[in-house]
């Protein structure tokens, strides 16, 4: 019985430790303060192999931190008007259990978190704050389309390759018969991807007064945002699956014959999400109680919905702006401040 009973704390440990870098996004800046190994050792929330990346890539970290950042501002932007928005918690697993049931807002976390590191590290190598990484200089000579490849390329290979090896150690140490690790591993890669797939190229011209007669171009990354809005279609598209043995190997299959095939590109869940209507704090879940909402909406955003069907409060609001705005030779603008009153509408 005992044995069963460590059996069962190790692998909820284990699952725990899945996320839990994230917590770097509440921790001060870490450039210039890991100076020696044991500064790896106490950050808080990280698993054992990511503790020796740090101690081996110190000056990335930083990147890191800014990457969790990014996750966690895109994913409360993307889901702000839903019932779960993303709201953070003050432990080691900034969105609770959340972030590891399984559901499709799971998925949602392990691909932006994964596309956040990708993303800060590459933009740090592109600025040259890595000693290890600088631009990407493998994209040379004249492209099909005539112009000279040239410039400062993101080098997302390497990006991708630091959140490959830092984001995916805490699933590969459970190994991959976890149905939750091959979920976790899938939805990172389709957040690296929703990078990769919309990189563009930008160019600049040279010649006899902008006669572009010689264009050099370099491949950069989309906007965070860009990142985020195609991962949130991919949520709103995810495809419930479910393990299954071919062979001597496991994979996770559409649990439906109707539902589509997934890509590498598509996030994938095991089960379905809870309502998020109540205030759950075992689960880290805050319900919608007191949350503002659209009367006038039909969609997630209004009160219907997001009130769970037990009405709204309507209350008057009042509301300062500046309005009347002149032009004053020179150089600034003079505003009046005009308050007005407006309905305010919130969750029972």
């Amino acid at each position: 019985m005992e044995i069963v009973q460590l059996y069962v704390v190790l692998i909820s440990v284990q699952h725990i430790l899945a996320g839990t870098w994230l917590y770097l996004a509440k921790q001060p800046s870490l450039r210039g303060t890991l100076q020696d190994s044991s500064a790896c050792e106490g950050l808080k929330g990280l698993a054992e192999e990511q503790v020796r990346i740090c101690q081996r890539q110190a000056e990335a970290m930083d990147s890191v931190k800014h990457g969790a950042e990014l996750a966690i501002e895109e994913c409360q932007h993307q889901f702000h008007n839903r019932r779960w928005n993303c709201s953070t918690l003050q432990g080691l697993q900034v969105f609770g259990k959340v972030a590891i049931q399984g559901t499709r807002e799971s998925a949602f976390i392990h691909a932006i978190s994964s596309a956040g590191v990708a993303f800060a590290v590459t933009r740090a190598c592109s600025r040259g704050e890595l000693e290890k990484c600088g631009c990407d200089r493998k994209i040379r000579g004249v492209s099909p389309e005539g112009f000279q490849w040239s410039g400062c390329s993101d080098n997302l290979s390497y990006g991708i390759a630091f959140s490959q090896a830092f984001v995916d150690n805490p699933e590969r140490s459970r190994g991959i018969s976890s149905s939750r690790a091959l979920m976790n591993l899938h939805n990172n890669e389709a957040g690296r991807k929703a990078i990769l797939s919309h990189m563009t190229v930008e160019c600049k011209c040279h010649g006899v007064s902008g006669s572009c007669e010689v264009r050099t171009c370099w491949k950069v990354m989309p906007p965070f945002r860009k990142v985020g809005n195609v991962l949130k279609e991919k949520f709103e598209g995810a495809t419930e699956v479910h393990p299954k043995r071919v062979g001597s190997r496991k994979l996770l299959v559409p649990k439906s014959s109707r539902f589509k095939p997934y890509t590498a590109h598509d996030l994938v869940y095991l089960v379905a999400s809870p309502d998020f209507c109540d205030w759950d704090p075992h689960s880290g879940v805050f319900g919608t109680s007191g949350r503002q909402c659209n009367r006038t909406s039909q969609a997630v955003d209004g009160c219907e919905l997001l009130c769970c069907g037990r009405g709204f409060r309507t209350a008057q609001a009042e509301v300062v702006e500046r309005c009347s705005c002149k032009f004053r030779w020179c150089c600034s603008v003079k505003c009046k401040q005009c308050r007005h009153f407006v309905e305010v509408h919130t969750c029972r």
